[in-house]
């Protein structure tokens, strides 16, 4: 009963933090963590866990999928920018990039995990996130929209930024929002733009995990239970949510938190 209230929990922290960008990933890695998790195993049920917000993301922007795929049929490289096929490009280009992109960095994580522990570990997910709200500051004070849908430079870009995104403590709405909004983007087409890509690549987080090592010291009925929570609530939240989103100033809640993680994870180490 004990390990199933903590998946809940963990699985309400993956529903509720997808949405907002202070890294789902890095949160769930250091509530883990908290509970002596071993890091390795922590950061990868924290990647396990987007399958189920990839589930509530689909459901909820299934008639924009709808749209996409049924421009499928008009593709033609000489037009894929064109304004009717321009997101089909975009979220297939940047797709490619962050599964190229996504597992160089797994596996570099697999080593960065293995080298550093206890609060070196927990130091390290601070310094992404304070990288992290960085980033979005300089998007929110320098953005100015222009562009009425994306490019080839935009899907290189953002794709590669999702697949850095696997380390945990990288905010993957936060740099591919604020990528998008220095390009040029509006702000609610930015966050559209994010959300449906990580569709592909919560999916093939959670199966990379379960392909690569299974889920290490965590029985699957827990598993499930996480999941299953973190779906559910993630389809429950992701409308109100991206609405605060959008007029919330989050970059000070990853600089504070992540400043809170390092100096903690500095004290534990020493």
């Amino acid at each position: 009963m004990v390990d199933w209230l903590v998946a809940a929990v963990v699985g309400l922290v993956q529903g509720l933090l997808e949405w907002i960008p202070v890294s789902s990933e890095g949160s769930v890695a250091l509530a883990l963590t908290a509970l002596d998790a071993d890091p390795s195993a922590a950061t990868q049920f924290a990647l396990f866990l987007h399958a189920g917000t990839g589930v509530a993301a689909t459901v909820y922007y299934r008639d924009v999928l709808a749209d996409v795929l049924a421009d499928v049929p008009n593709w033609y490289p000489s037009t894929a920018f064109d304004s009717e096929t321009a997101d089909l490009t975009f979220f297939a280009l940047a797709t490619a990039v962050s599964v190229v992109v996504g597992f160089t960095g797994y596996l570099a994580l697999e080593e960065l995990v293995s080298a550093v522990a206890g609060g070196a570990f927990v130091a390290l997910i601070g310094a992404l996130l304070v990288g992290t709200g960085i980033l979005m500051r300089t998007a929110e004070s320098r953005a100015h929209a222009t562009r009425g849908q994306p490019d080839l430079v935009d899907a290189v870009l953002v794709g590669a930024l999702q697949g850095v995104a696997v380390l945990p403590g990288v905010s993957r709405s936060g740099t591919t929002v604020s990528a998008l909004l220095l390009r040029g983007h509006e702000g609610g087409e930015s966050l559209r733009l994010s959300f449906v890509l990580s569709i592909p690549a919560a999916f093939g987080a959670g199966l990379l995990v379960v392909l690569d090592d299974g889920l290490p010291a965590i029985d699957p009925s827990t598993a499930a239970v996480a999941l299953v929570v973190s779906g559910v609530v993630g389809y429950l939240t992701v409308d109100a949510l991206t609405r605060v989103v959008e007029r919330v100033a989050f970059w000070k809640v990853c600089v504070g938190f992540g400043a809170l993680a390092v100096v903690g994870g500095g004290l534990l180490v020493l």
